[in-house]
């Protein structure tokens, strides 16, 4: 990883020499994409979750998805989605505890903020890589849902909704992820942060149960899945529920970001 820093170093500040300040950041968030890329796939973490994700998503598709008794094939659709949904934010978090807390503990992080990247971009750069490495693990499950077309049908809308909301929840989750990421010392400590958030996101549906008036449904529509994901589980496309994860995942990008700048004036 300081290898790649130390490059990306250099390469940011030669293209800050010969061009203007947006190509360099483009040039330099595209390295460190295409490097954290290519250390999942070149790791045995990478092969580890991704086996892991494929394995749970299906015992969990056979198991309660299917089942043992006869089911119309939309709720079986709607429960591999809903079950693959808490696959994907689990796998979100293991997956970004390591994008800014093991530069810190390798030592590497100076580097890379001394590159011609401000805070802002290192950490969008960061999100976007291990967003792109959850996004093909959450694509290639995409055969599951086929197998329901050997003893019913299902429609494709149906199958494309899920997969568009089980990407924006693991967007939202990876941001999350992400800045519990920038704000620890250590790749434990940030999955640790990151859950604590991801599980009171979840359960203010319990919350918001329990309070009356206004503040119950303020409560509840901050809620990460239950009020927001539904639609998309059950074949339909919210607009106002892909607001809502975007900007979820915008507000922890920004959490991540300043306390990126924060701590770098930190002695």
């Amino acid at each position: 990883m300081s290898t790649s820093t130390e490059d990306l170093a250099r390469r940011t500040a030669t293209a800050a020499g010969e061009d203007s300040m947006r190509p360099s950041a483009f040039a330099g968030i595209s390295l460190i994409v295409r490097r954290e890329m290519a250390s999942y796939f070149r790791s045995t973490r990478g092969y580890v979750i991704a086996a892991l994700i494929l394995l749970i998503d299906g015992l969990l598709f056979n198991v309660f998805a299917i089942g043992s008794s006869a089911r119309y094939s939309t709720d079986v659709l709607s429960d591999f989605f809903f079950f693959s949904s808490g696959v994907v934010m689990i796998a979100s978090l293991f997956i970004s505890m390591r994008l800014v807390a093991e530069e810190r503990q390798s030592g590497s992080l100076p580097l890379l903020t001394t590159s011609s990247l401000s805070d802002g971009e290192i950490i969008l750069a960061k999100f976007l890589s291990g967003y792109l490495f959850l996004a093909i693990l959450t694509l290639a499950t995409i055969y599951l849902p086929l197998f329901i077309f050997q003893n019913g049908k299902v429609s494709l809308g149906h199958i494309f909704a899920g997969y568009l909301g089980l990407l924006l929840v693991g967007g939202a989750s990876m941001a999350i992820g992400t800045f519990g990421s920038a704000i620890s010392n250590s790749q434990v400590v940030a999955v640790v942060s990151a859950a604590a958030i991801l599980v009171v996101m979840l359960l203010q549906w319990m919350l918001a149960r329990v309070v009356e008036g206004p503040l119950g449904d303020v409560i509840g529509y901050l809620s990460l899945h239950d009020k927001h994901f539904r639609p998309f589980m059950q074949g339909t496309i919210s607009i106002k529920d892909i607001v809502f994860y975007v900007s979820v995942t915008v507000f922890f990008l920004l959490l991540a970001r300043n306390s990126l700048e924060g701590r770098r004036w930190k002695p």
